[in-house]
């Protein structure tokens, strides 16, 4: 029983001394050892195996005994001398806190002790400050007062907490009083060196001045603040004498001297007072910025009352050189004091980032970036760098409608000299060598725009810029309607313009009204320069959203014009289209005349087709090489003419009735040369070959197969009904009854045949042949394979030959 007792209790122990892997190895690696009992993964029966390996070692079984009873006293009596130790930290801790204690209660005494020593010292620092800075005040020692006076108040600030007591109370308003004194007594002192009425003290400062201005520095704010404020009143009071509003000098034409007084004044101070005053309180800047308020308030005042004589001239004069005195400022002054309360501030908003003011480039370069569509290319935006913008020039603002009324009226004589100068001159002259050439007004246009936009973005970034905008918009439609719509060719004066409808009222062999050469390359350079126009409208506008305040970027919108200019490009195109639709219209007029049941063989391609070809051969390199520079307008051009030519040539093939199968036959080869000659549009005549773009191939392609599937259809016996009727419905999946009659009357049949067979295509529309049936009715349509392969053969050699 006391056996299993025991064993329980070993199995308890070791559930508890269970130690995670972690310990273990933090154990080994601290205790190192080769004793197996040691070992975290202790094996009883195999340490006992060890012990005795074989029968015969039992024999030292009581030796073994007694060696591990040893070791399990010494076990003992380490771990009774490891718990006494742990007993005796215990105490240890106890006697230690004990001394710590009185250790703290000697620091905190000694800590008392030299606040009291210190405050004592405080103290009669103090007391001896305060009289000290009486007497120094009496006798304006201000220079000694300066440094006394800083540390006096720095010691009164460790006695906040007692102001409870009378004495350090009485000490507090002894300074405070004193500070009153000085403050009072400087303030007379500067307003007897400086008087309000009378003249300036002749000579440089004194050092009582000098020093008094560091006293006022540690004094109420406001002593300072009076003291900048009647300097600089003084300062400027023989400015306000010389330009009053009843003096010659006071107005426009004079704004120089205003701005060479104040230069003068600023060296006049440097030399007389520039070392009384602190250089922290930027005074030269002060008295800067101080005349350019006055000046604002004084021009403003006499511009209201003599508004009828100003003039646009002397008006940008006055402000050019009122931008060119504010430009000099920034350059010498960082503008520090515009934020300073102690002046009056500036009204309007800080100007907007103006990177026309940090171009360099020449009138020459801007005017040849303009030519080739570079109107201010997109810069990363750099942060201003004139503070004093508009600190007088914003008086100019209520007096901008003089200058956007100038510009609505040099801009309307603009585009006049633009009308008169192209009746002059004529149209441009031919120039395929470097493509259609934009028209040089256009370039004028946009320079003068852009110098326009300079000027007013430097005087305003408000409704001066907003009205500007309209200026701008009104004469891009001007030069839109009167330059480019205005000067576009047309056909007849009756007409007033070439169209299709006309033309085909033209008897049949008459001469087709067809523009001239000196016409394409007019209408290719109109092209050309609405595109120019269009891309540098839409630049404009970005530009003028740059510079005009963030609350109005709204009202600036040029899609209206953008849009004027697209319709421009749209008419020229349509132009270009019209003509050489119109060129190939004869052609088609005689295929559809030819009796094509009276065709006995297959020949060349017919006279129309070469007609046709020739037409496109004349007129596509001219206007190809003149929209070299525009080529995604030549692609429009090329889809437009492919969608309304093929059309039309259909429409002109269900003419051609009646029709035998050998007359079918040269028309498919007709219809397959147009289609070869179609595809080839884009770089026909042009030594550099190129692909055609994929959509025009696309139209072509499908345009000119479904001409191909009318004549198959055509050629195809049209019995038996049923046969006929589904491959019609198969190749040129169209449910049309009226496409469907027409086949029939190409084919020649009789209005009794065509009845029955229009029956049958109303019936078969619902239920289309299935794949299985329309194999049936391929092979039922032509009479033999043989014969359709010779066929196919004969029509490959025709058109290899004509290739």
């Amino acid at each position: 029983m006391m056996e299993e007792e025991e064993l329980e209790f070993v199995e308890e122990l070791e559930a508890v001394l269970q130690l995670t892997p972690e310990v273990q190895l933090a154990i080994e690696q601290v205790f190192p050892s080769q004793d197996p009992l040691d070992q975290a993964d202790f094996n009883a029966v195999e340490y006992i195996n060890t012990l005795f390996p074989t029968e015969q070692s039992l024999a030292n079984i009581d030796d073994v005994v007694s060696k591990i009873r040893l070791k399990i006293r010494r076990l003992d009596d380490n771990i009774r001398t490891v718990v006494r130790g742990q007993t005796n930290v215990g105490q240890d801790g106890r006697q230690v806190k004990e001394i710590t204690r009185d250790i703290k209660q000697l620091d905190h005494a000694k800590r008392h002790l030299t606040t009291s020593i210190t405050t004592l010292n405080h103290l009669h620092m103090l007391a001896g400050g305060v009289d000290s800075l009486e007497a120094m005040t009496r006798r304006r020692q201000y220079g000694e007062v300066a440094n006394l006076l800083q540390g006096v108040m720095n010691v009164l600030e460790h006695f906040h907490k007692y102001m409870g007591i009378p004495q350090i109370r009485q000490l507090s308003e002894r300074v405070k009083a004193a500070q009153t004194e000085l403050g009072q007594q400087i303030l007379a002192d500067f307003e007897e060196a400086f008087p309000s009425q009378g003249t300036k003290r002749p000579g440089g400062p004194s050092n009582v001045l000098r020093d008094a201005c560091l006293v006022a520095n540690i004094l109420d704010p406001r002593i300072k603040q009076e003291i900048i404020k009647k300097f600089i009143k003084q300062h400027l009071s023989e400015y306000l004498v010389l330009f009053q509003e009843n003096q010659d000098v006071a107005w426009l034409d004079k704004i120089d001297r205003r701005y060479a007084w104040v230069k003068r004044q600023l060296v006049d101070y440097e030399e007389k007072y520039g070392r009384m005053f602190p250089r922290e309180w930027c005074m030269t800047e002060r008295i800067s910025v101080e005349f350019c308020h006055v000046t604002r308030t004084e021009l403003s005042k006499i511009m209201r009352a003599r508004a009828k004589e100003i003039e646009v001239k002397l008006l940008l004069f006055a402000i050019q050189r009122t931008t060119n005195f504010e430009g000099f400022l920034a350059k010498r002054f960082s503008g520090c004091t515009l934020t300073d309360g102690t002046l009056k501030k500036l009204e309007s908003p800080p100007p907007s980032t103006n990177p026309f003011l940090e171009d360099e480039t020449t009138p020459e370069m801007e005017e040849l970036a303009l030519e080739k569509g570079e109107l201010e290319q997109p810069k990363k935006p750099k942060a201003p760098d004139n503070p004093f913008h508009g600190i007088v020039s914003k008086c100019f603002e209520p007096h901008l409608y003089v200058y956007i009324e100038s510009q609505d009226k040099n801009l309307s004589e603009l585009i006049d000299r633009f009308v008169a100068d192209f009746k002059a001159q004529g149209p441009p002259k031919p120039n395929t060598d470097e493509g259609g050439a934009v028209l040089p007004s256009c370039a004028d246009l946009f320079v003068y725009y852009k110098k326009c936009m300079v000027q007013c973005s430097q005087l305003s970034t408000g409704e001066p810029m907003i009205a500007l905008t309209t200026i701008f918009q009104k004469y891009l439609r001007e030069y839109a309607w009167k330059i480019l719509s205005g000067n576009l060719p047309k056909t007849s004066s009756s007409s007033g313009g070439l169209t299709i409808s006309s033309l085909l009222k033209e008897k049949e062999g008459s001469e087709v009204a067809r523009f001239t050469l000196e016409e394409l390359c007019l209408i290719c350079s109109i092209l050309s320069t609405a595109e120019y126009c269009l891309a540098t409208t839409q630049q404009l506008e970005e530009k003028l959203k740059e510079k005009v305040d963030v609350s109005l970027t709204e009202r600036i919108n040029l899609t209206g014009e953008m849009d004027t200019f697209s319709t421009v490009i749209s008419s020229s195109i349509q132009l270009l289209v019209q003509d050489l639709d119109a060129a190939c219209d004869p052609a088609l007029i005689a295929m559809s005349k030819m009796p094509w049941q009276n065709v006995e063989h297959v020949g060349d391609q017919s006279p129309y087709v070469t007609s046709v070809i020739l037409h496109i051969k004349q007129n596509v390199p001219i206007i190809r090489d003149n929209l070299a520079s525009t080529r995604k307008y030549f692609t429009q051009f090329c889809i437009k003419f492919a969608n309304s030519f093929i059309p039309k040539f259909i429409t002109h093939l269900f003419k051609c009735k009646p029709i035998s199968m050998v007359g079918a036959e040269q028309l498919l080869l007709d219809t397959h040369s147009l289609k070869m000659v179609l595809l080839d549009l884009p770089s026909i005549g042009s030594q550099v070959v190129r692909k055609a773009p994929a959509s025009y191939t696309k139209i072509v392609v499908k345009g000119m197969t479904r001409a191909e599937m009318i004549l198959k259809v055509v050629m195809a016996p049209h019995e038996p009904l049923v046969v006929f009727v589904d491959n019609y419905i198969k190749l040129l999946t169209d449910c049309n009854t009226e496409t469907f009659q027409k086949i029939l009357d190409m084919k020649g049949l009789k209005r009794s045949e065509q009845s029955s067979m229009l029956e049958l295509f109303r019936q078969r529309l619902p239920a289309p042949p299935s794949g299985t049936e329309s194999s049936s009715t391929l092979s039922l349509m032509a009479p033999t394979p043989e014969q359709e392969s010779s066929r196919i053969r004969k029509l490959e050699k025709l058109i290899k030959k004509r290739l």
